[in-house]
């Protein structure tokens, strides 16, 4: 157990006992298992998942495709200039299905391998964290720039690694975190292009035309979205989102 998490346990645990001492209640104990190690109680279990659902928004930013999503997404939308069409709600709706749509592999070998087995009692709680960490660090680490895990290994003096094995979560989550960036904005650069000479060719027109005050954005934004449908471009950008993070 990593000492972020052993930590946590100590604050959960103080928290849990001020409270049972408060009430009068025995809602904190623990019970040596077979293997040598301690169960908690079910009061602690709970305690701990509610804890882990107030970090979920920071591990679907940190840990999964959302990012770069959402930030093609954007970009996509800066290009067209509809200004808020579609709106921040529907960009936010339109990343995490398809995220959950791009992570489901990963979420059912995290279910397999981590969560099944502890739910029917077959391994203890940290066991089954260790063994759901592994599909998502193989995801991550796919995804991840050897160039951004040396920058972050060298920042905290990790120094080399020789292996992924290797590589500790306070390294590979900055460092896919960085990779996701680069990535989202290299793939807005290539999209943002093509409207980018729709707007240059619409503006040399009507500068030749004399039309100086006339805005060369209310003219090609009929052109631009005219282009992007004809051309099947929701289907284009989620195809290509969906197969970047393919191995």
């Amino acid at each position: 157990m990593s000492g972020f998490l052993k930590l946590l346990l100590i604050l959960l645990t103080l928290l849990v006992a001020d409270s049972a001492t408060a009430q009068g209640l025995e809602a904190l104990s623990t019970a040596p298992n077979a293997e040598g190690g301690q169960t908690y109680t079910l009061s602690i279990q709970v305690l701990l998942f509610m804890t882990a659902l107030s970090l979920l928004p920071g591990a679907l930013l940190m840990m999964t495709s959302f990012a770069r999503i959402v930030i093609v997404l954007a970009i996509l939308r800066q290009a067209l200039g509809t200004q808020n069409t579609p709106s921040n709600q529907i960009l936010v709706g339109l990343a995490l299905f398809l995220t959950i749509f791009i992570m489901m592999p990963v979420f059912d070998e995290v279910y397999q391998v981590g969560l099944k087995p502890y739910l029917n009692d077959q391994v203890t709680a940290e066991e089954a964290l260790q063994s759901a960490t592994t599909p998502v660090r193989e995801f991550m680490m796919a995804q991840t720039r050897e160039t951004d895990i040396e920058l972050f290994a060298r920042i905290g003096n990790f120094g080399e690694f020789q292996g992924p094995e290797q590589v500790p979560m306070s390294v590979l989550l900055p460092a896919f975190a960085t990779s996701e960036l680069k990535t989202g904005f290299q793939i807005g650069f290539l999209l943002f292009l093509p409207f980018l000479i729709i707007d240059l060719v619409v503006a040399s027109v009507l500068m030749s035309m004399g039309m100086m005050m006339l805005s060369p954005l209310i003219i090609s934004l009929p052109f631009k979205i005219m282009l992007f449908v004809l051309i099947d471009g929701w289907a284009l950008v989620f195809g290509t989102l969906a197969s970047s993070f393919q191995v």
